[in-house]
């Protein structure tokens, strides 16, 4: 099973995302069945460490990013992953405009799957440190029930 989040430049949600899932699978004793990455649907950021903004708050709650990269989703990917997960609706339909006819991966809203509340998550980039709390917050959340769906489909 392949998850893969994608959010405008992958350095700031979907690296979250990523980090935040890996450690819960790994908690689950899933680790060694289900790969998870992240993407952007934007090219500027490709090659870089997430944010130090994302880092730093990831950290202190016990999560690691400093080895992801980013890098930028492609056609390929729909092959590739099983789930791909959008940030937001915007990246979503960029997500959808570039997706194969044929494709085997399903696509959603990460936080309208998982997460009652809100559907997007809000980019925490021209925000205060708030504002990466709350992304971890809802990321947090919505993995929880992730984990549990994909328990389920093993």
């Amino acid at each position: 099973m392949r998850v893969l989040f994608v959010c405008l430049g992958n350095i700031c949600r979907s690296p979250t995302a990523e980090g935040v899932l890996r450690h819960k699978l790994r908690e689950a004793g899933l680790a060694d069945h289900i790969e998870v990455a992240s993407a952007g649907t934007g090219d500027w950021h490709v090659g870089k460490a997430p944010d130090q903004r994302s880092q730093a708050a990831a950290r202190l709650r016990g999560y690691d990013l400093s080895a992801q990269r980013a890098q930028q989703v492609t056609r390929a990917d729909f092959a590739a992953y099983d789930l791909i997960l959008a940030m937001d609706n915007s990246n979503l339909r960029n997500l959808k405009a570039l997706q194969p006819a044929k494709s085997k991966a399903e696509l959603d809203l990460f936080l309208r799957r998982y997460e009652s509340e809100v559907d997007e998550v809000p980019d925490p980039y021209y925000d205060g440190d708030q504002g990466f709390e709350q992304v971890l917050d809802l990321i947090e959340c919505a993995s929880d029930r992730l984990v549990i769906e994909l328990k389920g489909r093993l």
